[in-house]
Protein backbone atom coordinates (compact mmCIF):
# COMPACT_ATOMS: atom_id res chain seq x y z
CA UNK A 1 0.00 0.00 0.00
CA UNK A 2 1.18 3.52 -0.77
CA UNK A 3 2.81 5.34 2.15
CA UNK A 4 0.86 8.38 3.11
CA UNK A 5 2.84 11.42 1.70
CA UNK A 6 4.51 13.33 4.26
CA UNK A 7 4.66 16.88 5.04
CA UNK A 8 7.62 17.04 8.27
CA UNK A 9 9.57 14.49 8.89
CA UNK A 10 12.56 13.59 10.77
CA UNK A 11 16.46 13.49 9.80
CA UNK A 12 19.05 12.93 12.96
CA UNK A 13 18.38 15.74 14.96
CA UNK A 14 16.28 18.19 13.27
CA UNK A 15 12.79 18.60 11.81
CA UNK A 16 12.43 18.97 8.33
CA UNK A 17 9.24 20.68 6.00
CA UNK A 18 8.30 19.21 2.98
CA UNK A 19 6.41 22.44 1.48
CA UNK A 20 6.65 21.65 -2.42
CA UNK A 21 7.86 19.52 -5.21
CA UNK A 22 8.33 22.67 -7.31
CA UNK A 23 12.05 23.42 -8.24
CA UNK A 24 13.81 25.66 -10.49
CA UNK A 25 16.29 23.29 -11.16
CA UNK A 26 16.51 19.48 -12.81
CA UNK A 27 19.84 18.37 -11.31
CA UNK A 28 21.26 15.54 -12.72
CA UNK A 29 22.47 14.39 -9.59
CA UNK A 30 18.64 14.81 -7.62
CA UNK A 31 17.43 11.86 -5.32
CA UNK A 32 13.68 12.66 -7.11
CA UNK A 33 15.18 10.91 -10.50
CA UNK A 34 15.64 7.16 -8.17
CA UNK A 35 13.24 7.27 -5.28
CA UNK A 36 9.90 9.03 -3.70
CA UNK A 37 11.17 9.53 -0.38
CA UNK A 38 13.44 9.53 2.37
CA UNK A 39 14.09 6.58 4.92
CA UNK A 40 14.93 6.96 8.58
CA UNK A 41 18.48 6.48 7.56
CA UNK A 42 18.42 8.74 4.50
CA UNK A 43 17.79 5.61 2.73
CA UNK A 44 14.51 3.78 1.01
CA UNK A 45 11.25 5.90 1.45
CA UNK A 46 9.70 5.55 4.75
CA UNK A 47 8.63 9.17 4.30
CA UNK A 48 7.24 9.53 1.09
CA UNK A 49 8.11 13.23 -0.08
CA UNK A 50 5.95 13.56 -3.46
CA UNK A 51 3.04 16.01 -2.64
CA UNK A 52 -0.33 14.95 -3.86
CA UNK A 53 -0.87 18.93 -3.41
CA UNK A 54 1.35 21.61 -1.36
CA UNK A 55 0.31 21.98 2.12
CA UNK A 56 -1.02 25.31 3.77
CA UNK A 57 0.07 27.17 6.46
CA UNK A 58 -2.94 25.39 8.12
CA UNK A 59 -1.94 21.92 7.27
CA UNK A 60 1.80 22.44 8.32
CA UNK A 61 0.85 23.44 11.31
CA UNK A 62 -1.48 20.67 11.94
CA UNK A 63 1.62 18.29 10.82
CA UNK A 64 3.89 20.10 13.85
CA UNK A 65 1.24 19.46 16.59
CA UNK A 66 1.83 15.55 16.03
CA UNK A 67 5.00 15.80 16.82
CA UNK A 68 7.30 16.11 20.13
CA UNK A 69 9.24 19.10 19.27
CA UNK A 70 11.29 18.76 22.44
CA UNK A 71 13.17 16.21 20.68
CA UNK A 72 14.57 18.19 17.74
CA UNK A 73 17.06 20.88 17.55
CA UNK A 74 16.52 22.42 14.69
CA UNK A 75 13.72 23.11 12.18
CA UNK A 76 14.88 22.52 8.44
CA UNK A 77 12.93 23.71 5.28
CA UNK A 78 14.23 20.80 2.87
CA UNK A 79 11.91 18.50 0.96
CA UNK A 80 11.61 17.18 -2.40
CA UNK A 81 11.24 20.56 -3.85
CA UNK A 82 13.13 24.39 -3.93
CA UNK A 83 11.77 25.55 -0.35
CA UNK A 84 11.23 29.02 -1.89
CA UNK A 85 8.82 27.83 -4.39
CA UNK A 86 6.27 28.30 -1.84
CA UNK A 87 8.03 31.02 -0.16
CA UNK A 88 5.21 32.85 1.41
CA UNK A 89 4.37 29.38 3.00
CA UNK A 90 7.81 29.21 4.47
CA UNK A 91 8.02 32.44 5.90
CA UNK A 92 4.44 32.02 7.71
CA UNK A 93 6.25 28.75 9.23
CA UNK A 94 8.90 29.99 9.92
CA UNK A 95 7.54 32.78 12.10
CA UNK A 96 5.14 30.37 13.81
CA UNK A 97 8.18 28.51 14.37
CA UNK A 98 10.50 31.18 16.57
CA UNK A 99 7.07 31.82 18.00
CA UNK A 100 5.73 28.91 19.31
CA UNK A 101 8.86 26.67 19.78
CA UNK A 102 11.91 28.69 20.03
CA UNK A 103 13.86 26.42 18.22
CA UNK A 104 16.68 27.18 15.68
CA UNK A 105 15.32 27.28 11.77
CA UNK A 106 17.29 26.81 8.49
CA UNK A 107 16.43 26.86 4.99
CA UNK A 108 17.83 24.65 2.82
CA UNK A 109 18.50 26.30 -0.84
CA UNK A 110 19.76 26.48 -4.44
CA UNK A 111 19.90 29.76 -3.82
CA UNK A 112 17.66 30.95 -7.11
CA UNK A 113 15.03 32.59 -4.86
CA UNK A 114 14.98 35.80 -6.20
CA UNK A 115 14.77 34.48 -9.42
CA UNK A 116 12.15 32.20 -8.95
CA UNK A 117 9.99 35.22 -6.85
CA UNK A 118 10.87 37.64 -9.02
CA UNK A 119 12.03 39.97 -6.63
CA UNK A 120 14.83 40.71 -4.18
CA UNK A 121 13.93 37.99 -0.90
CA UNK A 122 16.98 38.22 1.15
CA UNK A 123 15.54 41.07 3.70
CA UNK A 124 11.91 38.89 4.13
CA UNK A 125 14.48 36.39 6.16
CA UNK A 126 15.48 38.53 8.91
CA UNK A 127 14.27 37.60 12.15
CA UNK A 128 12.93 34.30 10.68
CA UNK A 129 15.88 31.93 9.59
CA UNK A 130 19.17 31.02 11.72
CA UNK A 131 20.47 29.77 8.80
CA UNK A 132 20.46 29.30 5.22
CA UNK A 133 22.94 26.70 3.19
CA UNK A 134 22.78 27.32 -0.37
CA UNK A 135 23.97 24.65 -2.64
CA UNK A 136 26.78 25.77 -4.56
CA UNK A 137 27.98 22.56 -6.10
CA UNK A 138 31.25 24.03 -8.41
CA UNK A 139 33.08 27.53 -8.65
CA UNK A 140 32.73 27.32 -12.74
CA UNK A 141 29.16 28.57 -14.08
CA UNK A 142 29.56 26.64 -17.35
CA UNK A 143 29.46 23.03 -14.77
CA UNK A 144 26.53 24.77 -12.87
CA UNK A 145 24.66 25.06 -15.73
CA UNK A 146 25.22 21.68 -17.00
CA UNK A 147 24.83 19.95 -13.67
CA UNK A 148 21.47 21.64 -12.15
CA UNK A 149 19.86 22.21 -15.88
CA UNK A 150 18.01 25.41 -14.11
CA UNK A 151 14.95 26.87 -15.61
CA UNK A 152 17.05 30.69 -15.67
CA UNK A 153 19.57 29.24 -17.61
CA UNK A 154 23.01 30.76 -17.93
CA UNK A 155 21.41 33.55 -15.28
CA UNK A 156 21.25 31.01 -12.41
CA UNK A 157 24.88 30.96 -11.31
CA UNK A 158 25.15 34.70 -10.95
CA UNK A 159 22.01 35.29 -9.50
CA UNK A 160 22.73 32.50 -6.68
CA UNK A 161 25.80 34.08 -5.92
CA UNK A 162 23.61 37.84 -5.72
CA UNK A 163 20.94 36.15 -3.29
CA UNK A 164 24.47 34.54 -0.93
CA UNK A 165 25.66 37.91 -0.63
CA UNK A 166 22.38 39.62 0.07
CA UNK A 167 20.84 37.22 2.30
CA UNK A 168 23.71 37.00 4.65
CA UNK A 169 22.91 40.88 5.68
CA UNK A 170 19.83 39.37 7.11
CA UNK A 171 21.08 35.87 8.91
CA UNK A 172 23.52 35.13 11.00
CA UNK A 173 25.07 31.87 9.84
CA UNK A 174 25.04 31.87 5.35
CA UNK A 175 26.39 28.40 4.30
CA UNK A 176 27.72 27.72 0.74
CA UNK A 177 28.25 23.64 0.28
CA UNK A 178 29.67 21.30 -2.22
CA UNK A 179 29.93 17.37 -1.90
CA UNK A 180 33.09 15.96 -1.12
CA UNK A 181 34.53 13.96 -3.67
CA UNK A 182 32.50 15.64 -6.68
CA UNK A 183 34.97 18.36 -7.42
CA UNK A 184 38.72 18.54 -7.83
CA UNK A 185 40.96 19.84 -4.46
CA UNK A 186 41.83 22.36 -6.79
CA UNK A 187 37.86 23.38 -7.74
CA UNK A 188 37.40 23.44 -4.03
CA UNK A 189 40.17 26.08 -3.07
CA UNK A 190 37.99 28.15 -5.48
CA UNK A 191 34.38 27.61 -3.82
CA UNK A 192 36.12 29.24 -0.50
CA UNK A 193 37.45 31.81 -2.58
CA UNK A 194 34.41 32.81 -3.48
CA UNK A 195 32.59 32.82 -0.17
CA UNK A 196 35.59 34.51 1.28
CA UNK A 197 34.61 36.98 -1.32
CA UNK A 198 31.22 36.79 -0.43
CA UNK A 199 31.39 36.60 3.27
CA UNK A 200 29.73 33.37 3.75
CA UNK A 201 30.81 30.36 4.88
CA UNK A 202 32.22 27.01 2.98
CA UNK A 203 31.48 23.51 3.70
CA UNK A 204 31.88 20.91 2.25
CA UNK A 205 29.22 17.72 2.60
CA UNK A 206 30.02 14.22 3.14
CA UNK A 207 29.37 12.08 0.05
CA UNK A 208 26.25 9.98 1.12
CA UNK A 209 24.38 7.08 -1.27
Amino acid sequence: MQKAETIVYPVHNGLYVNLTNRCSCACTFCIRQTATGVGKNGEGADNVLWLEHEPSFEEVIEAFNKQDMSAYEEVVFCGFGEPTCAFETLKQVAAEVKRRYDKPVRVNTNGQGSLINGRDIAPEFKGIVDTVSISLNTPNADEYHELVRSQFGDAAFQGMLDFAREVRKYVPNVIMTTVETTISHEDEAKCQAICDELGVHYRIRAWVD
